[in-house]
């Protein structure tokens, strides 16, 4: 289904995910690295591949300069070519692939792929061809482990020395009251993946959000993620048990050096023991014993981010459209919306008040 069009000096081809060959996928790595950027597993071709399988609108702009490639630009087409960042939603770092030195003009680039629009809530800094058209910075907080978990623990000591006392504590409470606790940093568990599954899909009924575990392409996804076999691009399933028994989990994805933190969850049952922040202290020593160097926490508030944290990255939301019918028709049903949520985040008490509607509108649901 190989589609092609012109922008100024380049040849653009449009591809399904499928259709990228393995020299393409080669490529696409060889000009992360080039590039500086951060290995972050979904920005690789591998994440592309994955959610082309789960989403018939996914598509690959690929851009060729006398017939080698320069650039990959992976994105969703919907309904009058409004488009989205590639498995936007869940994706946690997104944006174009480009060789440095790579000149484009975001509306031209979208014309090429028959967009409207292009949206985006997790843009990585550098984007610059996408970044003149954010609307909001967001800060993405990340974990430092290349210097090895016993150098980050003395950060961690000396920032928050309460919050890793505190957790150790609780570890070995749990022990002692329920049972010996264990740690699977990569478990092939498929019961402790449902468990981590259903307690996720509880916790954003309880907090009155969307469920993703109940929309299929999700689902989908997670499965073939926690099949790869892909270094740069591949689920980790992270579990803390208590006498046998799953009480917190985590599924991920990681590269060889970046490890993104995604779905994580724990039963509520074992609430007091605090066993999500056991379980994070336990896969941040895995992790840097297998190679990661940064654990990327996402965008989004939350208290133990900041206690775990090193530093904030930045990352970008906000839409490129065109002047088109469908770039008008995305603006009006998707713009006021976002403004409305912009407003609420940058007002602390409105955003808690906001928090607590949502609270009680999950405890009415889950009468």
């Amino acid at each position: 289904m190989t589609q092609e069009a012109e922008l100024p000096g380049k040849r653009v081809l449009i591809l399904k995910p499928d259709e990228l060959s393995p020299s393409d996928q080669k490529m696409w790595r060889e000009i992360r690295t080039e590039s500086g950027a951060p290995a972050n597993p979904f920005l690789d071709p591998a994440f592309t591949s994955a959610v082309g399988q789960v989403r018939p609108g996914a598509r690959v702009a690929v851009l060729q300069d006398d017939g080698s490639p320069v650039g990959f630009f992976p994105y969703e087409r919907g309904p009058l070519g409004q488009g989205r960042a590639i498995g936007l939603g869940v994706s946690d770092s997104q944006g174009a692939v480009l060789r440095p030195g790579i000149r484009l003009d975001a509306r031209r680039l979208l014309r090429s792929c028959a967009l409207s629009s292009w949206e985006f809530d997790n843009l990585e800094a550098g984007q610059g061809v996408f970044v003149p058209h954010a609307v909001e910075e967001l800060a993405s907080p990340v974990v430092d482990l290349g210097e090895g978990f016993e150098r980050y623990t003395q950060r961690l000591r000396a920032k928050s020395p309460g919050f890793l006392r505190q957790t150790l504590a609780k570890e070995r409470r749990l022990a002692r009251q329920v049972g010996e606790v264990r740690f699977a940093y990569d478990a092939r568990d498929p019961g402790a993946l449902r468990a981590l599954m259903g307690w996720k899909s509880a916790q954003y009924r309880r907090t009155g959000r969307r469920d993703r575990f109940a929309q299929e392409w999700i689902t989908r996804l997670v499965g073939l993620l926690g099949q790869s076999e892909e270094p740069e691009c591949r689920g980790v399933l992270s579990v803390l048990y208590a006498a046998d028994r799953p009480v917190a989990a985590h599924f991920g994805l990681r590269s060889r050096t970046v490890l993104s933190w995604w779905f994580p969850a724990y039963d509520r049952a074992y609430a007091k023991y605090s066993p999500g922040l056991v379980l994070q202290l336990r896969m941040l020593q895995a992790a840097a014993a297998d190679g990661v160097e940064t654990v990327d926490l996402g965008s989004g508030p939350a208290r133990y981010k900041e206690s775990l944290k090193t530093r904030d990255l930045r990352v970008y939301e906000g839409v490129v459209v065109r002047p088109v019918p469908g770039g008008a028709a995305h603006w009006v049903g998707r713009e006021p919306a976002r403004a409305a949520r912009r407003f609420v985040r940058n007002r602390p008490r409105l955003a808690g008040a906001a928090a607590r509607t949502l609270e009680g509108v999950g405890r009415l649901r889950g009468h």
